[in-house]
């Protein structure tokens, strides 16, 4: 017996008849507690989308095995391996609970403030995540109370009840690489697989089936999560043929802009900006028109429509890129990419831009040279001097409009145009206060009959709206006085916030059910505007005014192209052909059909285009270099 005790070297004072029930406690205590960390997860996952059951999505999570068993498995085996790394339950459980719990309580907040869930490619922006919520309020809610006490609870337990177990270095290496392995074929497996997405996935009955965020919730919160880690690489779409891409871009012929036609194009995409007339509620209220009828004036003047976005309340950049590359769905640009800012980089044109701004919000710093930015201001570079980045966001745009137009202005005097500038602006950027009106009442709770956080959120959105629209009929002006020819493009690149789950838009009758078309625009509709001045009408030969039609933000360049007379680069000319069939390409996979009701399949004309639009724009952003070195 002694002999036995020295090979398995049991620790001071242990009974090898213990021995057994010693490891089936561990396994069953530490099993138990990841199981525990996993369940905490589902009710936060229920509660995210204030628009569905909470009590219902629950009922389903227990109800399918599957969906079950995937969100519970993966705390399990992130404990287990924990627990081979360090040898200490209680550490391999607090190791376990900050991801799992951060992840859940991050999805239901993301959720609540912005209406869309956390996905893996979000850890990107995790060192900006302190500036996207500034001034939102992260309500400490019974649930989440609730949720933080069970998860303390388990800590105590893993503290006062759970022996440390396995303690030979062999031994905890090999189960350590052990769980690696399994999490790895777990991870790449039914983690990654679509079918089995897609086979978890509940009918209409609980969820709208094309709401991304609300299948995503039906899924629960880490299960979704994980199935999203597989978007951190470049995905080529379904049975993609890099020859099938060349050959549709081929079709085409890349056409200069004629030398007498190189017009000035300046664009400006602005924060959270949409028309609030467009909600039956607050369409017919005096105050509401008022702020703008310049607006309305505007798009009276110009080609104007809606951009039927990808995004609500957030993620601005999506919009942006859309705009500028034409793609209606990208990968993350680490180098070089073919956009249509190299296209008037290769026509002569001085590329620009501005943004009274952080540089490194989104990475837009770098990420605009390799879209072909010859220069671009942020903060850092110019607008620091001029204005704080915090109140940017409250009074900017002014300022803004005035500094691209005197921009403009110099380099034309420089003769460094033709010039091409894209700025964005920040004022406006939510949240708004829902607690009390800060300046001018618009909506009166008394008087229109709305709730009163409806009427202070948007009192005080419509509040900056006012300036910009200000600032926007001041810089109209000041291009009309040019006798350079001007083209200006104006949009919105999302609908502002409305309140933790989209409270201050209930308030209003806004529907948000994505169930027909009606209730998409009011999800996903901004307005935009292509606008020119004298000489450029002149030059042109147009004059700018009339329906330019709704349409995916990656075809809103190919409009400015049709107003302008220009053919442009071969991938524009297959974008044209695509919005013919149909003008939304939408990221969850939506389409317009022949009739313009929405839908999710297509005939096999429009399938092809739009097969050869993804293909050709992954094609264009993996494969081509724009800057003529490879």
């Amino acid at each position: 017996m002694t002999h036995l005790y020295r090979v398995i070297r049991l620790p001071k004072g242990s009974d090898p008849r213990y021995l057994p029930w010693h490891h089936l406690w561990l396994s069953i205590g530490l099993t138990a507690l990841g199981l525990l960390l996993g369940w905490l997860t589902l009710p936060l996952a229920a509660a995210a989308d204030a628009e569905l059951s909470s009590q219902a999505l629950l009922d389903y999570y227990l109800q399918t095995p599957m969906l079950l068993f995937l969100n519970l498995l993966a705390p399990v085996l992130l404990i287990w391996l924990f627990y081979f790394l360090t040898g200490r339950s209680w550490m391999a459980y607090l190791l376990t609970a900050l991801p799992v719990l951060a992840i859940a309580l991050t999805n239901f907040y993301k959720m609540q403030l912005r209406g869309d869930p956390l996905l893996a490619s979000d850890l990107k922006l995790v060192f900006e995540a302190g500036d996207i919520v500034q001034g939102y309020e992260l309500e400490f809610t019974p649930l989440i109370r609730s949720t933080l006490l069970w998860a303390a609870a388990g800590l105590l337990l893993a503290l006062l009840l759970l022996p440390r177990g396995v303690r030979r270095l062999t031994n905890r290496v090999l189960g350590f690489f052990s769980l690696a392995a399994i999490t790895a074929v777990s991870l790449w497996g039914p983690f990654s697989s679509s079918e089995l997405y897609n086979q978890t996935t509940p009918g209409e009955e609980l969820i709208n089936p094309w709401s991304d965020s609300e299948v995503y919730i039906s899924h629960g919160a880490l299960y979704p999560f994980l199935y999203t880690v597989q978007t951190l690489l470049p995905t080529p779409p379904k049975d993609y043929d890099a020859q099938v891409a060349e050959t549709a871009l081929e079709r085409y012929q890349e056409e200069d802009i004629p030398a007498d036609q190189k017009v000035n194009v300046m664009g400006v995409m602005l924060e959270a900006f949409c028309d609030l007339t467009d909600f039956s509620a607050l369409e017919d209220i005096e105050a509401v028109e008022e702020v703008y009828a310049p607006w309305h004036a505007l798009e009276e003047e110009s080609v104007s429509g809606n951009l039927l976005t990808n995004i609500f309340a957030g993620g601005t950049v999506d919009t942006e890129w859309c705009f500028l590359t034409g793609y209606s769905s990208y990968d993350d640009f680490v180098q070089p990419t073919d956009s249509y800012v190299w296209y008037f980089d290769r026509q002569g044109y001085n590329t620009r831009g501005s943004h009274p701004g952080h540089g490194w919000f989104y990475n837009r710093k770098n990420i605009n040279q390799l879209l072909g930015f010859q220069d671009y201001w942020f903060s850092e570079n110019h607008y620091g001097e001029l204005v704080d980045p915090v109140d940017a966001q409250w009074n900017s745009d002014f300022l803004l409009m005035d500094e691209i137009v005197t921009d403009l202005q110099t380099q034309l005097e420089e003769d460094n145009g033709p010039v091409f500038s894209f700025s964005v602006s920040i004022q406006n950027h939510g949240p708004y206060e829902w607690t009390y009106t800060a300046n001018e009442t618009y909506l009166d709770p008394d008087e229109t009959g709305l709730p009163e956080e409806s009427c202070h959120v948007f009192n005080n959105y419509l509040h900056g709206v006012n300036n910009t629209i200000s600032a926007i009929t001041q810089m109209v002006h000041n291009l009309e006085e040019m006798d350079e020819p001007v083209v200006l493009v104006l949009f919105g690149d999302h609908k502002p916030w409305g309140g933790n789950g989209n409270s201050a838009y209930l308030g209003i009758g806004a529907d948000f059910s994505l169930s027909d078309l009606d209730s998409f625009y009011q999800y996903y509709a901004t307005p935009y505007v292509i606008w020119a001045n004298s000489a450029a009408k002149e030059v042109l030969g147009n004059d700018f005014v009339g329906e330019g039609g709704d349409f995916s933000p990656c075809f809103l360049m190919e409009e400015l192209f049709d107003q302008c007379g220009w053919t442009g680069p071969s991938y524009l000319q297959l974008t044209r052909d695509v919005r013919e069939a149909t003008p939304l390409v939408h990221q969850q996979e939506l389409y317009l059909d022949r009739y313009g009701q929405l839908t999710d399949t297509l005939n096999e004309d429009q399938e092809e285009l739009v097969r050869d639009l993804y293909f050709a724009q992954y094609y264009r952003q993996h494969k081509i270099d724009p800057t003529g070195q490879s």
